[in-house]
């Protein structure tokens, strides 16, 4: 007996913690990736939260304002983590789709949106902001949206990708040379920042894929989901810093502005959807989504603080269709959906 005992040692007499203690720790330890996952699952509700809280809870948003560029580019790198290069590559079945559809976001509609803001002679800083966010890439949220209402999200995630890749090439030279916004920056000057903004993320994205394995990302896909949300909703709380202050000085300004960012959007959706009838149903809705949401996140991270200050309001409150079209439009594409 003896012998036995002298060769025989529990866990415990090792060093080791019981199995009971194992397991304890290891459900605290996975708290914070549940809370994250959660997240995700409620992404919709708080991000409608986010943008109500910073605008009606200024110290919140006073303290993330200086938060908001590197919150961007942070963001910009968990989403581009989640997007597969070869699933995007395999996407690629209609190229000619694609390039139409990009070509219609990037400069169609910017030129449609100059053309509609000078025939009703809205030619001051809100008009010209309407324009640069025509300009604009299609928000990083679209796929998910567009699977959350029934549309295409494969068709959503190659164009909202692209777009973002390729808007520090179109939107300068568009915004500041062909339609001659002065937003106190050269042409050179904002495709650098737009290029590093988006450049960089996808560096590093493409760094940690490369180094983690698709295997260990898409074990940890729900979690990463989680944080863009939560990065998302930081972002809604510093953006909306001083809206309050000059929603109380100047009404009329602000709720100008948010129907004005309302009419951009719905606009935009319903000519594009209609652009892109011929298509079929189903990819005119998800193109007339692409193009009205737009990701004003990148512009307000690189933008010079010496931008005509109405136009930095107006990309603002660009964000209250942004955040609030995943309750307001779903009932409106289920029911657009069905009739197709």
């Amino acid at each position: 007996m003896a012998g036995t005992r002298a060769g025989y040692r529990t866990g415990h007499e090792r060093g080791q913690p019981p199995a009971g203690r194992r397991e304890g720790v290891a459900a605290i330890l996975s708290l914070p990736i549940r809370a994250l996952e959660w997240s995700a699952r409620q992404g919709g509700m708080l991000l409608a939260a986010s943008i109500f809280a910073g605008l009606f809870i200024p110290p919140l948003a006073g303290a993330l304002r200086e938060a908001v560029t590197p919150i961007v580019a942070l963001l910009m790198t968990l989403v581009l983590l989640r997007v597969d290069p070869v699933q995007v590559l395999a996407y690629l079945r209609r190229p000619l789709l694609v390039v139409a559809m990009l070509a219609w976001l990037l400069l169609g509609c910017p030129l449609l949106a100059y053309a509609a803001t000078r025939a009703v002679g809205l030619d001051g800083p809100m008009g010209a902001g309407l324009v640069i966010v025509a300009t604009g890439c299609a928000a990083t949220s679209s796929p998910a949206f567009a699977r959350l209402v029934g549309l295409d999200g494969e068709i959503a995630l190659v164009v909202s990708l692209l777009s973002t890749l390729l808007v520090p090439f179109t939107a300068p030279p568009l915004a500041l040379g062909l339609l001659g916004i002065d937003l106190s920056i050269t042409v050179g000057g904002l495709m650098a920042r737009l290029a590093l903004v988006v450049g960089l993320p996808l560096a590093v994205s493409l760094a940690i894929r490369q180094m983690a394995g698709p295997a260990r990302l898409a074990r940890w896909g729900g979690a990463v989901d989680g944080a863009v949300v939560l990065l998302v909703v930081l972002y809604g709380f510093g953006v909306m810093d001083g809206v309050l202050a000059r929603l109380l000085a100047e009404p009329g300004l602000v709720l100008g502005g948010i129907l004005l960012a309302f009419a951009g959007c719905l606009g935009l959706n319903v000519a594009t959807a209609l652009a892109f009838r011929p298509a079929g149903h189903r990819l005119s809705l998800s193109a007339g989504l692409l193009s009205g949401n737009r990701n004003m996140a990148l512009y307000l991270a690189v933008m010079p603080a010496s931008t005509e200050p109405r136009i930095l309001l107006f990309f603002v409150l660009c964000q209250f269709p942004l955040f609030l079209s995943p309750f307001l439009l779903k009932p409106v594409y289920a029911r657009l959906a069905r009739r197709g």
